[in-house]
């Protein structure tokens, strides 16, 4: 996803509207929409308009492979340093996609070696969901990881599933539908949403808070869990 394109934008006021609502936003720590989640975690304490500033500066190098594209970055840490720990954000990029820089607006990273612990780890602490931006081969294999948790609870709690482009993902990318066919009669069959704004996003993460089901005998053990939410 390039800086420029219009879904950057609204996941980055997705991260920055749920990090002023105390949500710690957790991604991939690449770019596209992960360096977005982290953009938008980093403006959380300041107004509309220098995160607008910022966006103008960075659709001067869309692409990670646009020879600025750090410099870029750097220029907007600089000019608009980080006001507060609120504001923290945490990356968990992979040595898997060599080619994917980490973005520099997460201010937390734990990079893995190992891609499927990281996917697998990055699943499971996001304890108040998961939105799901338009994605590919990247995206989808995370998807059914996550309804693998939800449908077996086997973290002993079911989180929120948020889909964010209606279209992309029951049309483009039809995987909605499957999903809602496999969480019939599933407790996280209530929790399952499609969003087409930020504003629908965030509402749908908000009013939509994570279950434990009545019997896990996992639950018993597990005696602690971060609160965090994820934007891939």
């Amino acid at each position: 996803m390039p800086r420029t394109d219009p879904r950057y934008r609204e996941v980055a006021q997705i991260a920055r509207t749920l990090t002023q609502k105390g949500y710690l936003l957790v991604s991939g720590g690449g770019p596209g929409a992960m360096e977005a989640t982290h953009l938008g975690a980093w403006f959380a304490e300041r107004p509309d308009s220098e995160l607008e500033d910022a966006l103008s500066i960075l659709a001067k190098a869309p692409s990670y492979r646009d020879l600025e594209w750090l410099a870029c970055a750097f220029k907007i840490r600089e000019r608009y340093p980080q006001t507060s720990e609120a504001c923290d954000s945490l990356g968990i990029p992979t040595w898997l996609y060599g080619h994917e820089p980490p973005t520099p607006f997460a201010t937390h990273i734990a990079k893995y070696f190992a891609n499927s612990l990281r996917e697998e780890g990055l699943i499971s602490i996001a304890v108040h969901g998961i939105i799901f931006s338009p994605g590919s081969a990247g995206t989808i294999p995370e998807i059914f990881q996550d309804v693998t948790q939800n449908h077996y609870t086997t973290l002993g709690i079911v989180s929120p599933m948020v889909f964010l482009d209606k279209t992309f993902w029951t049309e483009t990318k039809p995987i909605y539908p499957l999903l809602e066919k496999l969480a019939e009669g599933q407790l996280y069959g209530k929790l399952l949403a499609l969003a087409d704004t930020p504003k629908e996003a965030v509402t749908c993460i908000v009013q939509l808070p994570p279950q434990k089901p009545e019997a896990s005998l996992h639950w018993h053990f597990c005696r602690a869990h971060c609160e965090v939410s994820e934007l891939t």
